[in-house]
């Protein structure tokens, strides 16, 4: 059990750590003046929102595990 909750806890932290890079990322390419490959931004975006999906899950989780 023990186990299963820190392999959460490292999944939580890796996708908290790659939804930032993806921000940082997207925010960057908003504010340069360069063109943008609009198929590639909304692939980064949906990446994202996955990511962000999937830390609610895993925090969700770790939270139903430790009041369990």
């Amino acid at each position: 059990m023990q186990e299963e909750l820190e392999e959460l806890k490292a999944k939580l932290t890796e996708y908290k750590v790659e939804h930032q890079a993806l921000d940082e990322l997207i925010e960057k390419a908003m504010r340069d003046n360069a063109p943008v490959n609009l198929l590639h931004m909304q692939q980064l975006k949906k990446k994202k929102l996955w990511l962000k999906d999937m830390i609610q899950k895993l925090e969700s989780a770790l939270i139903d595990d430790i009041i369990a």
